[in-house]
């Protein structure tokens, strides 16, 4: 019997043959896209994975052989990590990517930050680093090829005086949960484990329906064909074994393809920053377990989607040959769909501490609501079925109402793809914008490049004294710790703890200056107050405090604020010799620094919020068009005997754009509404945040997703004359 099926499928005539061209491209690109998702998830934890060895000192011994000291600082708005590292005895650990340890006064640095150098002023960069440069960190430390990574040799008696250094034994190999003094920066891989899962399953879910569909062309002239080998002897088991067979054969020759496919464009995938940088090509790879998965997947999957499609001849062959009607759904197809919204409303108040636990909370909801829309969508095809019959005027109306109330399974397949596109979307820009809207909170001077600030968050060892470094260009002002218990109430209710010199003050360009005539002031932190949520009154005069300024220098510093004009040169200069002079975890920023490292962050969201929404369309679009271009084709001989009748070619399309746009437009109602739905019980559960209404650009990408799909099936009206001529009336 294989060989057998091998024959109807290789040398079936024309019919067979397109049918298994169209099967394997269709295939081919839903296997090069899961490629591509699976591939995606393992590049996002493998750049995850190539933080961790910067946080060494989350796991400190005491005796330990390596000195470790991480300091995370900006330049040109880029995050740049320097670790400082000395050997405090035999059997110091290298880091990874370092052929050894660089001695005192060398340094090894990443290929980005070599490029830096080459063209920065040595002012306003080398000289944060070392003399002699040993060579290049490789890419087994690098998280991506745009990484700015040093590592910076000194004696072990240097860094033991540093308050933050610390003594270590070993390189982690997972990030840690919290960083209470700092991470690296990057997203630790826990915390990528709900968004890669929502996002895996974004995709995956709308790839199997397209190769469902794909797997399911054509499949009611193969009911009838297999129907009447069961009717002339065949067994049960010869028929499953043929029509696997030509199922398997296809889909083989699609995943084949969609590997080449893959690989061809891996290279301009990995260079595109989905997670906010761009990957190494190796990293954007499945895995030995993600190729076998998708190579022995797929067609498995399409085999048991053949199997599964041709249950009713084996159940009565009698029965598809006269086409007898399916049961219609029942109302209980809606279950699933309000079981998985009431999960995810149970965890409003209820989230779990860790990102397993939210994986586990969340992820399930989302998939059983996919589920639901897909399980009830019949039923919402039957429904949106009667009411057109009710309200039809038109003969070609009520043709397609009673095709969609016969077998309202087959109209929804069709537009599956699309309905989950549309749910996929909602949810996306749903969670997207309104992470969005409430991390944007312009100030009067959003991203200026003219204040910086370096806080002393060590408050034991913070400096006293004379604390504005020697050779720092642009003017300063020390912001110092008030005395154990002294405080003032500023305006707005807010407790202020810090004091400042108001000649300080008054010589930062840009700094809320002080009441005429004080020398000290009560101020915030940063001493700014130049943005929401202060209190308008600090924008004009800081409080007046009883210090001197004699007083204030025996106090222990806070911040510094310096003030420079702005320019790439004078900014960098000015961080060069903070960072020389105070060696901290956090290095000073600007608030463009601050804006920009923030953006990286909600671009990366918006950029895989987009890419799952582009891909979703992408594949529903590719559903339809096989699941129209199938249906045209298993329809031609009945449309055929209708035209022969006397039925005008126009009612002909008419009847199939309504069977098309009927539960299309109800189906797609019921998806975005349950999408926006989960994005508020989402963004409650997890983030405490209400859903904010999506923008316009929203409504209008659903409503062009509609349009297009619409235009897809009006594409193939035209079709109609050609395949409805007086030969396809005839029996085969």
């Amino acid at each position: 019997m294989i060989r057998f099926g091998l024959r109807l499928t290789l040398a079936g005539g024309r019919e067979a043959a397109l049918r298994l061209t169209l099967i394997a491209v269709a295939v081919a690109l839903g296997v090069a896209m899961l490629l591509t998702a699976v591939g995606g998830m393992s590049g996002v934890v493998k750049q995850s994975d190539r933080f961790d060895w910067a946080n060494a000192d989350m796991t400190p011994a005491a005796d330990g052989p390596l000195w470790w000291d991480l300091h995370i600082d900006m330049y040109a708005q880029s995050t740049l990590a320097r670790i400082d590292i000395a050997a405090a005895g035999p059997g110091a650990p290298v880091p990874p990517g370092l052929p050894r340890l660089p001695g005192p006064g060398e340094f090894f640095a990443s290929p980005a930050l070599q490029d830096l150098l080459a063209s920065a002023p040595d002012a306003q960069l080398k000289d944060r680093l070392a003399d002699r440069p040993a060579g290049t960190i490789g890419d087994a430390a690098l998280p991506a090829p745009d990484s700015l990574i040093a590592v910076v040799g000194h004696t072990p008696e240097e860094l033991a005086q540093r308050d933050g250094a610390v003594r270590v034994a070993s390189f982690p190999d997972i990030g840690p949960r919290d960083c209470p003094s700092g991470c690296y920066a990057g997203i630790p891989a826990n915390g990528l484990l709900l968004i890669l899962s929502v996002v895996a399953l974004a995709l995956i879910f709308p790839l199997l329906i397209l190769v469902g569909s794909a797997t399911r062309l054509a499949a009611a002239r193969r009911e009838q064909r297999f129907a009447a080998m069961r009717l002339v002897g065949a067994t049960p088991r010869q028929v499953a074994i043929v029509s696997a067979v030509e199922a398997t054969v296809s889909s083989l020759a699609g995943t084949a393809a969609g590997f080449v496919i893959f690989y061809l464009v891996r290279d301009r995938l990995a260079a595109i920053p989905f997670s906010g940088s761009p990957m190494f090509p190796s990293d954007l790879s499945p895995g030995w377990w993600g190729v076998l998965g998708v190579a022995v997947g797929v067609p498995v999957a399409s085999a048991l989607a053949a199997r599964f499609a041709l249950r009713r001849v084996h159940i009565s062959p009698l029965g598809v040959t006269r086409r007898g009607t399916p049961r219609p759904p029942r109302a209980y197809r809606l279950i699933p769909l309000v079981l998985g919204l009431a999960e995810l409303a149970f965890f409003i108040g209820r989230r779990p501490e860790t990102s397993n636990g939210q994986v586990l909370a969340f992820v399930p909801g989302i998939l059983i609501v996919m589920i639901g829309l897909v399980v009830a969508g019949p039923w919402l095809t039957m429904a949106a079925a009667r009411l057109l019959a009710s309200r039809a005027r038109r003969p070609a109306a009520l043709i397609a109402a009673r095709r969609l109330a016969d077998n309202p399974a087959a109209g929804f397949r069709a537009v599956s793809g699309l309905v989950l596109a549309l749910f996929v979307t909602s949810v996306a820009v749903g969670v997207m914008g309104t992470v969005a809207a409430d991390a944007d909170h312009p100030g009067d001077s959003p991203g200026s490049t003219e204040l910086m600030a370096l806080l002393f968050r060590d408050r034991e060892h913070a400096p006293t004294g004379t604390v504005i470094p020697a050779g720092l260009p642009g003017t300063a002002a020390v912001v110092r710790t008030a005395p154990e218990g002294a405080k003032a109430e500023g305006p707005g209710g807010f407790t202020l703890e810090s004091l400042a010199s108001c000649a300080e003050l008054a010589r930062v360009p840009g700094l809320t200056p002080c009441k005429p005539g004080a020398k000290t002031a009560w101020v915030m932190t940063d001493a700014r107050a130049m943005e929401d949520p202060w209190p308008a009154e600090w924008r004009t005069a800081w409080p007046t405090a009883d210090y001197t300024p004699e007083q204030l220098a025996a106090m222990q510093a806070t911040s510094l604020i310096v003030g420079t004009d702005g320019t790439t040169a004078s900014v960098e200069r000015a961080r060069t010799v903070l960072g020389n002079a105070y060696p901290l975890r956090w290095g000073p920023i600007t608030d463009a620094d601050w804006q920009a490292d923030t953006t990286r962050v909600l671009d990366g969201w918006k950029r895989l919020a987009n890419v799952v929404v582009l891909a979703s369309l992408v594949l529903a679009g590719l559903s339809l068009a096989v699941n129209v271009a199938g249906s045209l084709a298993e329809r031609r001989r009945p449309f055929s005997v209708l035209r022969l009748t006397g039925v005008p070619l126009g009612m002909l399309r008419r009847v199939v754009a309504l069977e098309s746009a009927t539960p299309l437009l109800a189906a797609a109602l019921v998806a975005v509404g349950a999408g926006l739905l989960c994005a508020h019980l989402f963004l409650t559960a997890q983030m405490h945040l209400p859903l904010r209404s999506p923008g316009v650009t929203f409504y209008v990408t659903v409503i062009l997703g509609v349009l297009l799909s619409l235009a897809v099936i009006a594409s193939t009206l035209p079709l109609l004359r050609r395949i409805t001529g007086p030969e396809a009336a005839r029996n085969d």
